[in-house]
This record gives C-alpha cells, sequence and structure tokens, in this order.
C-alpha cells in the first residue's frame, strides 16, 4: 500500500497544472508580443541548435548605469532545460 501511494504521489508532482500552463503561455506570447526581435532572435539561435560548450553572453544597460556583462558555457543540462521549454511551446 505505501508503494502505491508514494507512486501516485510521484504521479501527482510530475502532472503539469493546466492552469499554470495557461498562464506560463500566456506570459510567453505577451513577450513575444513586446519584444519580437529578441524572441526571433532567440528561437532562430535554439531553432540552429545550441551545443554543449556554446557560450551565451548577455549584456544589460540600466537607465544611468554602466553595463553588466555575463556569461555561461551550455552543459548537457541546459539543452535539456531549453528542450523541455521548447516542448512546452508544441
Amino acid at each position: 500500500m505505501i508503494g502505491f501511494e508514494i507512486n501516485e504521489e510521484r504521479r501527482k508532482q510530475s502532472m503539469i497544472n493546466p492552469a499554470a500552463a495557461m498562464k506560463v503561455m500566456k506570459a510567453k506570447n505577451q513577450f513575444v508580443s513586446n519584444h519580437p526581435k529578441f524572441a526571433a532572435f532567440f528561437r532562430n539561435v535554439l531553432t540552429g541548435g545550441v551545443q554543449e560548450g556554446t557560450v551565451i553572453e548577455i549584456t544589460v544597460t540600466r537607465p544611468g548605469e554602466e553595463p553588466m556583462t555575463t556569461n555561461m558555457r551550455v552543459q548537457q543540462s541546459d539543452i535539456e532545460l531549453f528542450q523541455s521549454l521548447k516542448d512546452l511551446n508544441g
């Protein structure tokens, strides 16, 4: 009986809440509407395939402040996350 309860709990944890998924998709669509060039750039980068070892760099410049830049070297776990996010989009 305990094994069944554990499996049922795992099943519940792995299920996607439809309301939460809809909320995320609505926010994503609003982001794309607000920032079409950035969204297109990001989509093109992901469509071309991000390989392990790829360096992604981003710079943020707040009004009146110096730019801040950081980067990351893509790991296999990052690729898996990107794929999961793409799968959410259908």
